[in-house]
């Protein structure tokens, strides 16, 4: 019965011990994508060719790849999320420590989700879902901003102009709205024509520098 009795308890043990999150260190590829299972731990995570995924609850120091998307899902936690032809969608209630960018895509932070650094891109839009957060500010030249309901930008908001390089550059101006009870602490700085649109129940905590706001109700403008 003893040795009974010490055999399952062994068994035991060695299943716990197999539930428990590991740390999965680097993960490196070229021409692969990557994914992060749920509630485990890495380091840096790094592709050229290929998308990266971190599933929800999963802890990973860094994302990086050039030509792909980066996505997490909920409660996922990273330090950065950087990619240069992709777009990057940070879930609900994850949190970003430092920055979010991309040249050529999107930048979605979903509802709750917490980017602790800057939001950019060039050719992309940035949108911010319910009660997002970004801390360090958003910039982009081309792409379109949507902050949502109850969402919060602090740092600021500026909309470049297209450098010398940037040949055949679009035209279109950019469309920027602050949503309901949305905040915006620093100044919204325009080098470039956009169309302006702020929810009469948000806040602007700076100057509105390059365009003139319009006022709207309702859900969108």
């Amino acid at each position: 019965m003893l040795r009974i009795t010490t055999l399952s308890s062994s068994l035991l043990l060695i299943l716990a011990c197999g539930t428990a999150a590991a740390d999965l260190g680097d993960i490196s590829k070229v021409n692969r994508s990557i994914t992060v299972p749920s509630a485990e731990v890495a380091g840096d995570v790094d592709t050229v060719n290929g998308s990266i995924t971190i599933e929800d609850n999963a802890q990973v120091r860094s994302a990086e790849t050039v030509n792909g998307s980066i996505r997490t899902g909920d409660k996922a936690r990273l330090e950065s999320a950087d990619t240069v032809n992709g777009s990057v969608r940070i879930g609900a209630d994850s949190v970003v420590m430092r920055d979010a960018e991309t040249v050529n895509g999107s930048v979605t932070l979903d509802d709750r989700a917490d980017v602790q650094g800057a939001v950019e891109t060039v050719n992309g839009s940035i949108t911010l879902e319910a009660q997002a957060h970004v801390g360090a500010g958003i910039a982009t030249v081309n792409g379109d901003i949507d902050l949502g309901a109850d969402s919060r930008v602090e740092g600021g908001i500026l909309v470049d102009k297209p450098g010398m390089s940037w040949f055949g550059a679009n035209n279109r101006k950019p469309k920027i709205v602050i949503g309901p009870r949305a905040t915006v602490s620093g100044d919204l700085v325009f080098k470039r024509e956009v169309e302006l649109f702020v929810h009469e129940s948000a806040k602007l905590n700076g100057k509105v520098i390059g365009a003139t706001a319009k006022s709207f109700a309702g859900d969108r403008p």
